[in-house]
């Protein structure tokens, strides 16, 4: 007969534990280990039992897959590879009021003019829902609605009859199964609720759209097999005081990752921005000094985004290092090459850098942009107007190549930029230069003294070294 075993189970990771302990060993979290029930049974072997056979299938298919169910909305279908596939799961997270919601009831109505949709809340009430559908316009929208929590209510609905094409369940963390004896959002919970959900899916073969709350370190919250039993994972970014959205894709079985697509929020909604580069350089003011223009790769996308910096005198001990949109830590080895390799005083100074826009980049070819806006805060002008900046800078100062450059020279100057500072173009081996032909001025910079010299910044003397 099956004992019940009393487990602790962290709620960061997943780890069990047979008592109860205030670290987890694993994840490192504090306070994440709850109490779950579980059944101890004598494993049985698999030798004296006989299987059920299995039957194997050829590479290649006699029938052609279904086609993708494309919402219309372009921003959410490059997103997802070009609209989501049958049968497959995808998992939203975002920060609490960043649009989630909002959007997949947009992407379910879109879809509703020409394919069977559910939306699930097992957060709001029916009356809410139709709240937000008549703030966003939506309310003809022929989109079934439902509050529900039970995962066996949910599978004997969807699974009885004809089932529907695209099904949101509003979110994961809200959802329960009546057999396990634990709360809803808890590990088990979340992970058993949407092997159930996810098995349903592939086996009736519609989309299955989860929304995923996430941590305070930015985590989808739950297992991290969560994430691992979806085909694909979108993280929507943005700051709420802010008007501008980014869904980025982390994860997709089907399609390309770090694919972004750019939504404004209004007060209609999330609107998709076509063009995010002419946005985010909106109010990019070519003559103030310490700003450059970046042209980095989003997935396949070529984006434009100004970067900010701002180089003040400190009275402190530590200057103080501020960092918004890029990796502090690169921020801290771009100064150190700027001072030891091109003889810059940057260590008694106060550095604040900022990507506008509410961009993260998280790219390398963003060294050479950055280093170019600190040295033009340093000197005290303007880089020069109409110019993109972008590559990789080493230790010794050398300047790097990086990918796709001619789809950010192209991008540049479909804006209207005429200059570009990029790292110097190699010689392949058995072929000339490769250097794309267009009407700009591109300067070539093999070594981060270059751009100090083109911004004539003045060095630190012997004096001040020895200091």
């Amino acid at each position: 007969m099956a004992r019940t075993a009393t487990r602790f189970e962290c709620q960061e990771c997943g780890e069990s534990y047979a008592k109860w302990q205030g670290r987890c060993d694993a994840c490192g979290a504090w306070n994440t280990l709850y109490e779950q029930q579980a059944s101890e049974s004598a494993p049985k072997g698999l030798g004296t039992g006989k299987g059920r056979q299995i039957n194997f299938v050829p590479l290649k298919g006699h029938e052609e897959p279904p086609p993708r169910r494309v919402s219309g909305i372009a921003e959410f279908d490059r997103a997802t590879g070009g609209g989501m596939v049958p049968g497959s799961a995808l998992l939203v997270g975002g920060d609490p009021g960043i649009g989630k919601s909002t959007l997949l009831m947009q992407v379910a109505a879109a879809l509703a003019g020409k394919l069977s949709c559910a939306y699930i809340s097992g957060e709001e009430a029916i009356d809410q829902l139709r709240l937000r559908a008549a703030r966003l316009g939506l309310s003809e929208a022929p989109v079934r609605l439902a509050a529900a929590t039970s995962v066996r209510d949910i599978v004997a609905t969807l699974d009885d009859g004809e089932a529907p094409d695209v099904v949101v369940i509003d979110s994961i963390q809200t959802m329960y199964l009546d057999n396990i004896d634990s709360a809803p959002g808890t590990v088990t919970q979340v992970r058993s609720s949407a092997q159930e959900l996810i098995r349903l899916a592939k086996r009736r073969g519609f989309v299955l759209v989860l929304v995923g709350h996430v941590t305070k370190e930015g985590t989808i919250a739950g297992p991290r097999v969560l994430e691992h039993m979806v085909d694909t994972v979108l993280y929507f970014e943005g700051d709420r005081s802010h008007q501008f959205r980014i869904m980025r894709a982390t994860k997709n079985r089907f399609g390309a990752v770090d694919e972004i697509g750019v939504f404004e929020m209004t007060d209609g909604g999330l609107a998709e921005v076509s063009n995010p580069s002419a946005l985010f350089l909106n109010e990019h003011d070519p003559d103030v000094s310490g700003a450059s223009v970046f042209a980095g790769m989003e997935g396949s996308r070529p984006v434009l985004v100004e970067i900010q910096a701002l180089i003040a005198p400190s009275s402190q001990a530590t200057p103080r290092r501020a960092v918004i949109g890029w990796d502090s830590g690169r921020l801290a080895m771009v100064m150190a090459v700027l001072e030891t390799r091109c003889g810059l005083a940057l260590a008694g100074s106060e550095v604040y850098l900022n990507v506008a826009g509410g961009l993260k980049i998280n790219e390398p070819a963003a060294d050479l942009a950055v280093a170019a806006a600190l040295v033009s805060s340093m000197a005290g002008k303007p880089m020069p107007p109409e110019t993109v900046v972008f590559g990789e800078i080493g230790l010794s100062g050398e300047i790097r190549a990086v990918s796709q450059l001619e789809a950010r020279l192209k991008e540049a100057a479909k804006l209207g930029f005429t200059r570009a500072l990029i790292p110097t173009v190699r010689k392949r081996k058995g072929k000339g230069r490769s250097l794309p032909k267009m009407d700009m001025k591109i300067r070539e910079i093999s070594h981060l003294v270059d751009l100090v010299s083109l911004l004539a910044v003045p060095k630190k003397s012997s004096s001040e070294s020895e200091s």
